[in-house]
C-alpha cells in the first residue's frame, strides 16, 4: 500500500475511536483490518504500531490543538477534522520519517475528502499555526 492509503485507513481508525470506547478498539480494529481487501501483514502491523503511537500521544496532542485552535475547545471540534488534526500533529511531532509540509498537504487532503467545506481552511490554520511552533520533543 502506498503511504497516503495507510494514513488514510489510520484515519478510519483513529476516527472510531470516536465512537468506541477504548475497550472496544481491539475488536473495531480486527473488523476494520477483515474489511480491507489485499492487507499485508506488514501494512497491517504499520497501522497498528502508529494507531498505538498517537493514542498513547493523544493528551499532548490535544493540548497543543487546544492551544492552536484559538476559539475553538477540542470537545467541541467536528469528529472529522479533530481525527485530521490529529493524525497530522502527531506525524508533524513525533514522526521523523514524515516532512512537516507532508504531513500539512496530506491533512488538508484528508479534510477535502472526508471534511465539510470548510474543513480544509480550518486545519490548514490550526497546523499552520502548530508548525510555526517548533517541535515538542
Amino acid at each position: 500500500m502506498k503511504r497516503r492509503e495507510l494514513r488514510e485507513h489510520i484515519f478510519e481508525l483513529l476516527f472510531r475511536v470516536e465512537f468506541n470506547d477504548r475497550e472496544e478498539m481491539p475488536e473495531q480494529m480486527k473488523l476494520f483490518f477483515e474489511s480491507l481487501e489485499e492487507l499485508s501483514p506488514e501494512d497491517q502491523a504499520y497501522m497498528e504500531k502508529k494507531y498505538e503511537r498517537i493514542m498513547e500521544k493523544l493528551p499532548e496532542i490535544d493540548r497543543l490543538l487546544g492551544e492552536a485552535a484559538e476559539g475553538w475547545k477540542v470537545s467541541r471540534m467536528g469528529k472529522t477534522d479533530l481525527t485530521v488534526l490529529r493524525l497530522a500533529v502527531y506525524e508533524m511531532k513525533y514522526d521523523e520519517d514524515v516532512p512537516l509540509g507532508v504531513a500539512v498537504n496530506e491533512a488538508v487532503e484528508l479534510s477535502k475528502k472526508f471534511g465539510g467545506e470548510g474543513s480544509p481552511a480550518f486545519v490548514n490554520g490550526v497546523l499552520g499555526k502548530i508548525g510555526k511552533t517548533g517541535t515538542t520533543e
